[in-house]
């Protein structure tokens, strides 16, 4: 009889237990990990020039109209995300505030070392190497269990403060923010498609394998990693 070993879980914990749940270095190295891939990401699909994911959209429409960089415009949106959590009475981890530079930082970076390739071939696999970068990144700072990003934080605030469901809230504000990026001047293309569609099956793909085993969180409620996977953005 072959036996199938039980997936690591998601607990349930407040920024304190995040902080005493154990294994920090190892979370830590996973949480920045995952945060720079998740920037490099962003900047691949950037640099590809072939659509954006919707909260990219928005972030690089602002870009095309201020004077200021496209990692310090998502250093910004995430501050001022952030701050909204206060009202809708959501608790940052140590995560979600690393989340709100480092992505930023880690973007701009990317953007730096990598020029614009004219071939599309090239654009093409910036672009699908970018989605997948990006659901591996969101995976590995997830699975540190260190706190979600601001935008989650956002969505799941306004979907208990409101009633509505998770889906649509997250669509609701996607959409909001795409149709408002666009407007601006954000890049709206195959790559948007592309990454709505694949991020999911993606993270759901990646969590499982991802999750850092706390045992010191062994007494919080717990779900299972990978069973309604969880669509992050920076």
């Amino acid at each position: 009889m072959t036996l199938t070993p039980p997936r690591r879980q998601l607990a349930s914990l407040s920024p304190r237990e995040q902080l005493r749940s154990g294994r920090m270095p190892r979370r830590l190295l996973q949480l920045f990990v995952g945060l720079s891939c998740f920037g490099a990401s962003m900047g691949m699909m950037v640099r590809a020039r072939l659509g954006l994911a919707p909260w990219d959209v928005f972030h690089w429409g602002l870009t095309s109209r201020l004077p200021l960089s496209f990692g310090t415009i998502v250093i910004i949106v995430g501050a001022l995300v952030l701050l909204l959590w206060w009202p809708l009475r959501q608790w940052p981890g140590l995560g979600t505030v690393c989340n709100v530079v480092w992505v930023g930082v880690a973007s701009d970076v990317t953007l730096g070392l990598l020029p614009p390739p004219e071939a599309m071939g090239w654009r093409i696999a910036l672009m699908v190497g970018g989605v997948v970068l990006n659901g591996l990144a969101s995976a590995l700072y997830i699975g540190s269990q260190l706190g979600p990003g601001p935008r989650d934080g956002l969505m799941t605030g306004l979907s208990q403060r409101t009633g509505r469901s998770i889906r649509l809230v997250r669509t609701s504000i996607e959409v909001t923010v795409l149709v408002v990026g666009w407007i601006l001047g954000g890049v709206v293309g195959v790559g948007t498609v592309l990454y709505a569609v694949a991020i999911g099956p993606l993270i759901q793909l990646f969590l499982p394998m991802m999750v850092v085993d706390l045992p010191g969180a062994a007494r919080y409620a717990a779900k299972p990693a990978g069973r309604e996977p969880i669509q992050p953005r920076p």
